[in-house]
């Protein structure tokens, strides 16, 4: 059955309050404008009417956006009928299906989702067509520091490098979190990376429990300190890391490497042996 479409007022038009994405290109916006400009509005946005003459956008606020930046004064829609719930679904659904939302934003909205309506994680994967375990680590994201998810949302990191960040520690997170940038450490870089550090944890002894008569600077050094013991923790991790990937390449032109690592409490100890075969034979052999 065909749906009515209606003439709104632009000004009678709010955004959704559920809308899972946070950032609209200008850029975009503007090229979509232009588009509209030049061959009209080709399809109706989607409203629902929560107050007398009042609408909210269920889908379409790109086009709402566009046709707003144009001056005009009315949009075409069609107006659905929707409870609180359904309106906040349908807008996760119709950005999900545009395949360019980002991993916080798709996070933040299935958040906002679970605090306003009544549903468990499990119904509201149903709803959504995604298995609970999708949408228990997307939501696992919105534990990473700010920085961290501005980086994913500017695709600086992917959200599996920020999944992996969250088996740190505080301190050690934001360490290795500078080092993927830095270093520009890719997934699986960075996992080996981590599985490095968990490995040295049990080598170092764990800090002192503070007493009620600790000072502030006496915690800001302790802090400080940690920080440095971590900091050194990750280099020598790194350093190895880039040794194993060197011993790999010399195995690759047909060398054999032995390779072992010994760890204490104050040394970190890495032996190399790499049969290098017998530079006179292979002579006689190429004559």
């Amino acid at each position: 059955m065909q749906k009515d479409i209606r003439q709104i007022p632009i000004l009678q038009i709010v955004p959704n309050r559920f809308q899972p994405r946070r950032q609209f290109a200008e850029s975009s916006i503007n090229e979509l404008a232009q588009t509209i400009a030049a061959h009209g509005l080709l399809q109706p946005i989607v409203l629902r009417e929560y107050e007398p003459n009042h609408y909210e956008i269920i889908a379409g606020e790109r086009r709402y956006r566009a046709v707003q930046s144009l001056g005009w004064a009315e949009i075409s829609a069609i107006v659905e009928q929707m409870t609180n719930r359904e309106s906040a679904e349908m807008a996760v659904i119709e950005n999900l299906q545009r395949e360019d939302l980002n991993p916080i934003d798709e996070a933040t909205a299935y958040q906002n989702l679970l605090r306003s309506t009544p549903v468990t994680q499990a119904q509201l994967a149903q709803r959504l067509g995604k298995s609970q375990s999708y949408l228990a680590n997307q939501l696992r994201l919105l534990k990473l520091p700010q920085e961290a998810q501005e980086a994913i949302v500017d695709g600086k990191i992917t959200a599996r490098h920020g999944r992996a960040l969250l088996a740190l520690d505080e301190i050690t997170q934001a360490i290795v979190f500078k080092r993927i940038l830095s270093d520009h450490l890719t997934v699986s870089q960075t996992d080996h990376l981590i599985a490095q550090l968990s490995e040295s944890d049990g080598d170092t002894p764990a800090p002192a429990e503070e007493t009620p008569a600790a000072t502030p600077q006496k915690k800001k050094n302790a802090a400080k300190k940690r920080r440095k013991n971590s900091e050194r923790t990750v280099s020598l991790a790194l350093a190895a890391n880039q040794i194993k990937q060197s011993l790999k390449k010399i195995e690759s032109a047909g060398h054999q490497v032995h390779y072992t690592e010994q760890k204490t409490a104050d040394h970190y100890t890495i032996m190399i042996d790499v049969a290098i075969g017998d530079a006179t034979s292979e002579s006689k052999e190429e004559n």
